[in-house]
């Protein structure tokens, strides 16, 4: 598991701290968002700007895209995402 994001890894360990994240997180600073569709046009009172849609990718075994979850929530995800890939053996 690798949590990616487009923010300066100080603002990612920030992050991580905050939520207790035990998992190697990285910074997108060259943009590979955009090829998986994560860097969309966003719209916050009424304000539109782009920004990352916090998505999560489950890849198996043979390099696959195996389950996608879109406008995640951090609360409770990353016990659902290990359900999910202890199931796929």
């Amino acid at each position: 598991m690798i949590g990616v994001s487009r923010d300066t890894m100080g603002a990612i360990e920030k992050f991580a701290e905050k939520y207790g994240l035990q998992f190697p997180l990285a910074s997108d600073a060259g943009g590979v968002a955009e090829a998986y569709g994560t860097w969309v046009e966003k719209l916050n009172y009424g304000r539109k700007y782009m920004g990352m849609e916090r998505t999560t990718f489950l890849i198996d075994k043979t390099g696959r895209i195996a389950r996608v979850w879109r406008r995640v929530k951090v609360d409770g995800h990353a016990r659902q995402v290990m359900e999910a890939a202890q199931a796929l053996g």
